[in-house]
């Protein structure tokens, strides 16, 4: 039901009418019951395993290095989505996802400025920044910024070569990838790599690129130690390693005709969703 109220005392008001009431122990028992099936999955999801690794597996190695004080920033591309699937919160005002409007370019700024409104309150802590390769490229000039003030941040820089979220929602849609993954686009007679570690270096960070996810859990060891910004860069995988589960059902447009059979599929998957939309709320 749909409560228009001031949030601070609505939920005072709705508390206090709410009295004792407690959820019914099957509700409980199903909720408890589908956490550890998503811990679960989230455990398997971040486990170490052969070949390139993904963004889960970067976030849960990363996670299991935090303190609860820790702050992490991110928006865009497919991270958002990925760390509010894999992330375990461990302190409440935390984690800042910027979802709404896939801003590209927020992550290092925006982590500039949490850093300096973190190190008010919690001098020890770290502000960690997840960011993919072409957000970087978009906007980077605050890890100037932050050595030059001395606001450290820890920054991984996740390189996918592209934009493997968006090759990723095309094929979703029935779509053949285009020119979203730098090395196969038609266009770009000679792809060629970023250095990002060189670039950040030149910026007046520490920086260093490793490509397994043992060599990243040590990079990220020594980023705690830096007495300025650090860098870590590392390829991960554009296409293999995605969070599968736990997404919500999305209206994307897709054509009703199409001579493609993989879009006819996706579009009947669409309209198979629509069945269970909630209207007028």
């Amino acid at each position: 039901m749909p409560l228009v109220c001031d949030a601070k005392a609505g939920l005072a008001a709705l508390s206090q009418a709410l009295g004792d009431y407690r959820a019914p122990v099957s509700w409980l028992a199903s909720a408890q019951a589908r956490r550890r099936d998503w811990n679960d999955y989230v455990a398997s999801n971040t486990a170490p395993r052969n070949g390139t690794p993904s963004y889960a597996q970067a976030i849960g190695a990363v996670n299991a290095r935090c303190t609860p004080r820790d702050r992490i920033v991110t928006a865009a591309g497919g991270l958002p989505a990925e760390l509010a699937a894999n992330w375990r919160t461990l302190g409440i005002g935390t984690v800042d996802i910027e979802f709404g409007f896939s801003c590209m370019g927020y992550e290092i700024a925006g982590g500039w400025g949490a850093r300096i409104a973190q190190a008010e309150l919690d001098t020890d802590a770290e502000t960690i920044v997840f960011v993919g390769d072409r957000s970087y490229l978009l906007m980077n000039s605050d890890i100037y910024s932050s050595v030059l003030t001395g606001h450290k941040l820890i920054i991984i820089v996740l390189d996918n070569g592209g934009f493997a979220v968006i090759n990723k929602l095309q094929k979703n849609t029935g779509n053949a990838s285009f020119n979203t993954l730098i090395a196969y686009c038609p266009t770009i007679p000679q792809p060629f790599t970023v250095d990002f570690a060189a670039h950040a270096r030149a910026l007046g960070a520490v920086a260093e690129h490793v490509s397994s996810l043992d060599a990243f859990v040590a990079a990220f060891d020594r980023a705690r130690e830096a007495d300025r910004t650090a860098v870590i860069v590392m390829r991960v995988d554009p296409v293999e390693g995605w969070t599968e589960r736990g997404h919500a059902w999305w209206e994307v447009g897709t054509p009703a005709i199409s001579s493609r059979a993989e879009v006819t599929a996706a579009r009947a998957a669409i309209e198979a969703g629509r069945a269970a939309q909630r209207r007028g709320t």
